[in-house]
């Protein structure tokens, strides 16, 4: 490969959340200890970008930044080239973060009281930005089929659409922590009926170029036209080139009406859709020189997919996987050891000391599950499935 995945980077010390979070867990971790839990990479970022942004630096004066031509060019391209779809400038709207964006979203689409739909187990901002904005929560489960793969219960959707409280639906596209990349089939039919009860579509597709071999994800904007009328749609640079402590989102709306809407939102909480020099220089350079990069990176998660999934089904082979079709997250069922969600966690990192995202952060369902996160190194995946071996042995 022309890129280099394979050098770990030590983040000790530099304040990165999941190392931190990490002895926060156990603050007897073992040095060499890698989180797999917090959804940001251990690979080195692409020179291109690296000497890019070294190279404004020289130059740059870093003041009050609005976006450049350069900016949106680079945006449209990638969701021309990579996603077949055409935008317009003044669709997107800046963001610091798309978890951001959901409690603007939230705040602006409904009313305290109101409904937020949510298909479940699910990523986990989505239930904070309801809770803590006053409106319920109400949740559409995933269904779970003898593959362990996930499916709509369009039936119970319908119905949740249907109550006239229900005004927003929060999608995850593709989903996580279930890996799914929905059909244009299943995310018409969701649209449709979206759009029979007045529900108002945000569309979270910050992952959606994690795209596997065999799959191809839709953005629901391109469905037809009147989809895109009714969706508020959250894109960013930062989970494809590692950028999210740039803080830089691209919500893309291109109902003038919802645009509006949104913008008096952020505008009345003094955001008013600013982002700072870096974030926009770094999507721009993202999008526009590191491509080549990023196949090669798609290529590596699909790799080190197969590496855990077959030392765990020689070693561990109580362990399910639902099956990787999107997202660098792998969502991994413990369920058949028996043990409580609780004691599940100890073991894995007190005893273990593996760390991943506990699987019931994403709701109920997703207790005795844990998602790992796959864009690191594969030996330290595989030192993690290791140890894993070795501290689940006593209950086989």
């Amino acid at each position: 490969m022309k890129y280099d995945f394979t050098t770990l980077v030590d983040r000790t010390g530099t304040g990165a959340s999941k190392w931190n979070q990490m002895r926060t867990l156990n603050p007897d971790v073992k040095p060499g200890v890698v989180p797999l839990s917090v959804a940001d990479m251990e690979f080195k970022h692409p020179p291109e970008l690296i000497e890019g942004l070294k190279s404004f630096l020289d130059t740059a004066i870093l003041g009050y930044t609005s976006p450049t031509d350069a900016y949106y060019n680079a945006v449209a391209g990638w969701m021309k080239r990579r996603h077949n779809w055409e935008i317009k400038n003044e669709w997107i709207v800046f963001t610091p973060g798309i978890v951001n964006a959901f409690y603007e979203a939230v705040s602006a689409f409904t009313q305290p009281g109101d409904n937020v739909l949510l298909m479940t187990p699910v990523y986990h901002p989505f239930y904070a930005a309801i809770n803590k904005t006053g409106r319920n929560v109400v949740e559409s489960a995933l269904v779970r089929d003898e593959n362990n793969r996930y499916d709509i219960d369009f039936e119970d959707f319908e119905q949740k659409c249907k109550d006239p409280k229900t005004k927003l639906l929060l999608l995850s596209s593709p989903h996580n922590p279930l890996c799914r990349v929905w059909t244009p089939e299943e995310l018409t039919r969701l649209g449709r009926i979206c759009i029979d009860n007045g529900v108002l579509v945000l569309s979270d597709e910050i992952h959606f170029d994690f795209i596997m071999p065999g799959y191809k994800h839709t953005v629901f904007a391109t469905i037809s036209e009147e989809f895109e009328q009714n969706v508020v749609l959250c894109t960013a640079p930062s989970k494809s080139f590692n950028l999210a402590g740039l803080q830089c989102s691209n919500i893309i709306i291109p109902n003038e009406q919802l645009r509006e809407t949104y913008l008096t939102t952020l505008q009345s909480r003094a955001m008013g859709g600013r982002l700072n020099v870096m974030a926009f220089k770094g999507c721009e350079l993202a999008y526009d020189q590191c491509e080549e990069w990023f196949d090669e990176l798609l290529e590596v998660i699909y790799d080190n997919s197969q590496a855990v999934i077959a030392y765990c089904n020689e070693h561990m082979p109580k362990i399910k996987f639902t099956p990787l079709e999107a997202t660098y997250l792998l969502w991994m069922d413990f369920r058949a050891y028996g043990l409580s969600n609780e004691e599940l966690q100890r073991v894995l990192r007190m005893e273990a000391q593996v760390f991943m995202n506990d699987g019931a952060a994403f709701g109920e369902a997703g207790a005795g599950f844990a998602r790992m996160n796959l864009a690191a190194p594969k030996h330290v995946l595989l030192d993690a499935c290791e140890r894993i071996k070795n501290a689940m042995a006593k209950y086989e």
